[in-house]
């Protein structure tokens, strides 16, 4: 389960209207029929047209500054695994959408009129998608790199010498660019992996719009806060602010798996993928104590996510993890290939 919470953007090709983004996630609906679409829905509505979303989210930012972002994104995207244990990916990522956002209002520490802030206390709007491509920021991509770059180079000369702009042979450059094209280390249905190339398998994943101001207009809900759960004076009062991350991707993986009775591998939790960034011995040596079978499975996921598995691990850390990895990965191989889990 990953989860990102990003603020609206205010600059560059976004405007101050949530009418982009909303654009945006209207995307695979183009070309489908009416009943093959997936519509907005919130806590208690579903077939929310795209013009309520943005009418709603815009009219919800009574004294935030321009500079302030007036909602923000919450993207969930399951593993394939979890995805798997699903019945139905919509209707099951609906049900668990609201469940979720229970979580999320129970992540902040703060109280409107005296009272702990409720799922009714929020506006926000949510849509399953069922597609993703490759970007520039994917492992995959990252990998075949130094091969595109070369292919480039290849395919540039090759048109230089059709257009008479240089000399050569172009069936042999070409036969490097096809050579070049199965070298590549990560394919997909024999081709190589590039940037805008559709994912294969289950991609569904959730996309949530959350206002940033309350329900009624009143009162600011960031979850972007810098500040964590707690307590500050304020006129001469104590004031409850912040909001824990921690504690909303910790209980979101727990509704996840208590709603579906879905058995989480350690390689999944948010947990150890935190313990890998700032502690990979600590990381390591849990995963080693794993049953081997369980062991097998992490192992598993570990190299289909493409091991780190969060962004952004200083380079030393990173590099120590790795060898640590592979270390390890030599000393269990037996162990895994014996195992009823394939790699």
């Amino acid at each position: 389960m990953y989860i990102t919470i990003t603020p609206q953007k205010l600059g560059g090709n976004y405007s101050q209207s949530s009418g982009d983004f909303v654009g945006y996630l209207e995307k695979e609906n183009q070309g489908l029929e009416q009943e093959e679409m997936e519509h907005f829905f919130n806590q208690y509505g579903d077939r929310i047209s795209a013009e309520e979303v943005v009418k709603d989210i815009d009219g919800n930012g009574a004294k935030l500054k321009k500079t302030e972002p007036k909602f923000y994104s919450i993207t969930v995207s399951p593993s394939k695994y979890e995805l798997n244990r699903l019945q139905n990916s919509s209707e099951d990522l609906k049900r668990y959408t609201r469940e979720l956002m229970k979580d999320y209002v129970a992540s902040f520490n703060r109280e409107i009129n005296g009272r702990p802030i409720t799922i009714d206390d929020i506006k926000y709007y949510a849509k399953i998608e069922h597609q993703r491509t490759f970007k520039g920021t994917d492992w995959q991509i990252k990998e075949n790199q130094p091969y595109a770059t070369n292919i480039l180079q290849l395919k540039t000369e090759i048109r230089n010498i059709e257009t008479g702009r240089a000399e050569g042979n172009m069936k042999l450059l070409q036969k490097k660019v096809e050579r070049l094209e199965k070298e590549a280390p990560q394919q997909q249905d024999g081709k190589r992996i590039v940037q805008g190339m559709p994912k294969a398998g289950n991609q569904s994943h959730i996309h949530i719009i959350v206002s940033r101001k309350d329900a009624s207009n009143t009162f600011s809900l960031s979850p972007g806060s810098k500040h964590k759960a707690s307590e500050v004076e304020m006129h001469g009062k104590t004031v409850k602010r912040g909001f824990d991350r921690d504690q909303f991707f910790e209980r979101a993986e727990r509704t996840f798996d208590r709603t579906f009775g879905y058995q989480r591998n350690f390689a999944e939790t948010y947990k150890a993928r935190k313990d890998f960034v700032k502690n990979p011995k600590v990381y390591f040596a849990s995963l080693m104590k794993l049953p081997t079978n369980e062991k097998a499975i992490a192992f598993k996921m570990m190299k289909e996510s493409g091991v780190p598995m969060l962004p952004s691990i200083p380079v030393s850390q990173a590099q120590l993890a790795m060898k640590v990895l592979n270390r390890l990965s030599r000393g269990v191989e037996v162990a895994i290939k014996s195992s009823s889990i394939g790699i």
